[in-house]
């Protein structure tokens, strides 16, 4: 028990710290989202390759509680980003036109003209978590549709690995824009 406790909890336990830090400090400059779009991705493919191949079940709950902690680091980035940058253009998933923060009335969005050079760097908790919810959504009836292809199954799981593998690419890069690692 000890064991898989350690396996279910591990993995996010380096983010506890960045966590507080963060609230502590009111700044979020240190910290990529883009390591929790990474970690989204890759956690949301591995439950959905347990679908097509069962492993252990204490994986299958490192990977949700992983979901759920990536969701808290988002929240938090988002309130402290947008609570510091209080003249920021306000983006979202469904972003609408360039006028968005001048008109009184909330404009008509549509997900199909969102703004790609703003992605994963919206204003609004609700607008990550619409994406991810149509990720998990698009993923998952394409993973029900091939769920019978081993070959699908297993690129599936080889998808998630790698994803997760490339981790440390969106913290570098932040670091070297930085061009340091403090609050990191």
């Amino acid at each position: 028990w000890g064991a898989a406790g350690a396996m279910v909890f591990g993995g996010v336990v380096p983010y506890i710290p960045q966590y507080r830090d963060i609230r502590r400090t009111q700044n979020a400059e240190g910290f990529s989202t883009y390591v929790c779009l990474v970690l989204l991705v890759a956690n949301i493919l591995r439950i959905l390759f347990w679908f097509g191949r069962r492993f252990e079940s204490p994986l299958l709950w490192q990977s949700i509680i992983m979901i759920i902690t990536m969701l808290l680091m988002l929240k938090l980035c988002t309130e402290v980003r947008v609570s510091n940058e209080l003249n920021i253009k306000r983006r979202s998933f469904a972003a609408a036109d360039s006028k968005d923060e001048e008109i009184k009335a909330p404009p008509k969005r549509s997900y199909l003209d969102f703004d790609l050079n703003y992605f994963w760097h919206w204003s609004k908790f609700t607008d990550y978590v619409q994406c991810v919810l149509t990720f998990t959504g698009v993923t998952g009836y394409i993973t029900y549709l091939w769920l019978d292809s081993s070959l699908f199954v297993e690129t599936l799981g080889f998808l998630a690995v790698f994803t997760e593998a490339m981790l440390g690419v969106p913290q570098l890069y932040r670091n070297y824009q930085n061009r340091s690692t403090e609050g990191m």
